[in-house]
């Protein structure tokens, strides 16, 4: 007949339970991370995506009282604003206006007008 006490080095089913749960808390906390990572991951390629799609654009600072409006490269960071990039066709045309000058850190012209 099978005797049903327990060994001194046996696991018991509530300790191998509570094994488990450890195991599953790390390899949900693993998946939390790594879930993390490729967000940033994703979120970094998106910024550099929209970089280089700034890069191959252009836009306008509008005319202040005291000075010309500027034509800048779309990464120019001496005009942060992203809103209303223009095409390298707009730049163009804009930099034939008489009063619209292509900004003096970025150059906009060098490789628009060749």
């Amino acid at each position: 007949m099978p005797d049903d006490t327990p060994t001194p080095h046996a696991i018991s089913d509530l300790e191998k339970n509570q094994a488990l749960l450890e195991w599953l808390r790390w390899q949900v906390a693993q998946t939390e991370r790594r879930i993390r990572e490729l967000k940033n991951q994703q979120a970094q390629e998106q910024a550099r995506r929209e970089r280089a799609r700034a890069e191959m654009a252009f836009k306008i600072q509008p005319q202040r009282s005291s000075s010309t409006a500027l034509l800048h490269r779309g990464g120019c960071a001496t005009y942060p604003d992203q809103v209303g990039l223009i095409s390298r066709e707009d730049a163009m045309v804009a930099l034939a206006e008489p009063d619209i000058e292509p900004c003096e850190v970025c150059r906009p012209q060098t490789g628009l007008l060749s």
